[in-house]
């Protein structure tokens, strides 16, 4: 299909021949000589590299927030670490971690809030998502822990700490 350039004042008297079946775009002079060929790929590329990006969606259904605490878990095939967490909220916590284990990995957790850095909380969770090297949105590279199994008590501890820390900011 031959389109003719009749209203792109500089370029009046060309065309554009479109080939559905190889994707391709072809710009012709007055005489009908090739001037150039372009994908349909790097014309969609093109078009969507001008299209702003979307800001991330927030996924979590609970408040957080960022400190910092130590964090002791443990995988189902044994394998224990020690480390920091660098925020919390009622639904999980983020693990800071060079090597992240893979998502949906379970983990035993035991963690100690800021305050009370003797008395060690247990829960469970699985790993949610990773984050392997730092970003705008996290300082440190690690992993996103979703709480599966937490006692109320624990929670609720949780979800006190996280409303006074952000009244306090």
């Amino acid at each position: 299909m031959k389109l003719p350039v009749i209203a792109t004042k500089t370029h009046v008297g060309k065309s554009l021949e479109v080939d559905c079946n190889r994707e391709t775009i072809t710009l012709l002079g007055p005489a009908g000589e090739q001037l150039g060929t372009v994908t349909w790929e790097s014309v969609i590329d093109q078009l969507l590299s001008q299209v702003p990006p979307k800001e991330p969606k927030e996924t979590r259904s609970q408040a957080r927030v960022s400190l910092s605490f130590h964090v002791r878990y443990r995988t189902i095939d044994g394998t224990s670490c020690e480390g920091l967490a660098s925020g919390i909220g009622g639904g999980g916590l983020f693990i800071e971690s060079h090597d992240p284990l893979p998502v949906g990995t379970k983990l035993f957790l035991q963690f100690s809030l800021p305050g009370t850095a003797t008395e060690w909380l247990d829960a469970k969770g699985i790993v949610a998502w990773v984050c392997p090297k730092s970003d705008q949105y996290t300082f440190s590279s690690g992993m996103g822990i979703s709480f599966t199994d937490i006692s109320p008590d624990i929670r609720n501890r949780v979800l006190n700490l996280v409303r006074s820390h952000r009244r306090g900011s």
